[in-house]
């Protein structure tokens, strides 16, 4: 499945947050991250960030899609991080 994550989190645990989302997906812009990932894997995403939150505080929101294909997407400015995948 394709996703879309966004979080806020507070300014002491953005930088666990950050580490872990990196290891799942692609960074592309401060807080947002974006790519493919099994349900198994995002599940252990969602456990592991559970973890690190502070529900009362902190957010978390997660957009899917079955194909990164049904999502329109257009970049306005300077891309932080490219998600081409070169072989």
């Amino acid at each position: 499945m394709y996703v879309i994550l966004v979080y806020d989190i507070g300014e002491k645990r953005v930088g666990k947050m950050l580490k872990l989302c990196r290891k799942y997906l692609n960074w592309i812009q401060n807080s947002v991250f974006e790519g493919e990932i099994s349900e198994v894997k995002l599940k252990e995403l969602k456990i592991q960030a559970k973890s690190i939150m502070t529900e009362e505080a902190d957010s978390l929101i997660i957009f899917s899609s079955r194909d990164e294909k049904w999502l329109d997407k257009e970049l306005i400015g300077n891309e932080r991080s490219s998600v081409d995948v070169f072989i």
